[in-house]
């Protein structure tokens, strides 16, 4: 005998609310692909700890962590420009990790001879400063000089006497500069976050022309080893070009163009 049609919706309805309870447990208990890219990294298969650490990444689960784990697992695969990109991308993330600054250091002290750099100091000091926090941080940092600025103001205006206000007038003018120049530090914090004009080298070796082809016999051309860091000035297409389907004009160190082919390098 069917039973009647209340009772099948009495059975279905609570299917479903034996199904809805169980399902966190089930999802709890699964291990996740981060979890188990750890799990390959532990039994040193790299390969399949690649795998699924970028199969995480693409799923959404991005963070400096797993970028840190990403590079790690490139390094011990010896693809030491994949690395530097995932250890890049971390620092991006989370300027402050110092495992991820430390590792990515220590890869490209591994590397052969690398490009001299001839940015200016002040430069130098500059770029130093914008990504040694990040941007949020340094905006906390920009809005805290501008209350110190509001501070000196009334000092300037409110203080009876003269030494104060003096204090308040020249305090002022200084916090003026400093203000103004964390704004513009948390500015480049930002626009660094999402600049995607850096690559780094991932093919063995490459080389560089002055033109946007391989040289030919006799022209004089430039290698650069894996790992080495461009900046992404200029593309062409070249659509002849089976092997590389598209050239970028790169700035080596702020002091050097040339033409490198696309497939050689990979965006940060």
């Amino acid at each position: 005998m069917r039973p009647c049609r209340q009772h099948l919706l009495l059975n279905k309805l609570l299917a479903i609310i034996i199904l809805a309870a169980l399902l966190p447990a089930i999802a709890w208990g699964a291990p996740t692909d981060a979890q188990l890219a750890d799990s390959a990294y532990n039994r040193e298969n790299y390969t399949e700890a690649v795998a699924l650490y970028t199969k995480a990444l693409g799923q959404g689960m991005v963070s400096p962590e797993m970028y840190y784990n990403l590079g790690n697992a490139y390094y011990r695969q010896g693809r030491l420009g994949q690395a530097v990109i995932a250890y890049e991308r971390a620092l991006r993330l989370d300027p402050s990790d110092k495992d991820a600054r430390d590792n990515l250091n220590f890869v490209i002290n591994q590397l052969g001879d690398m490009p001299e750099d001839d940015t200016s100091f002040l430069t130098t000091l500059h770029r130093n400063i914008v990504t040694a926090q990040s941007a949020n941080a340094w905006a906390w940092t920009a809005l805290i000089c501008f209350a110190l600025l509001c501070a000196a103001a009334a000092l300037y205006i409110f203080a009876p006497g003269v030494r104060m206000r003096k204090t308040g007038f020249f305090g002022g003018i200084v916090m003026i500069f400093v203000t103004g120049y964390f704004i513009l530090v948390a500015a480049h914090a930002s626009d660094r976050l999402h600049d995607r004009s850096y690559a780094v080298v991932t093919a063995p070796s490459t080389t560089l022309n002055s033109v946007p082809r391989m040289p030919r016999q006799n022209e004089k051309s430039v290698s650069l080893t894996e790992g080495t860091k461009v900046q992404i000035v200029d593309s062409v297409p070249t659509p002849d070009d089976p092997v590389a389907p598209q050239w970028y004009e790169v700035n080596i160190n702020n002091s050097t163009r040339a033409w490198v082919r696309s497939t050689d390098v990979e965006r940060i």
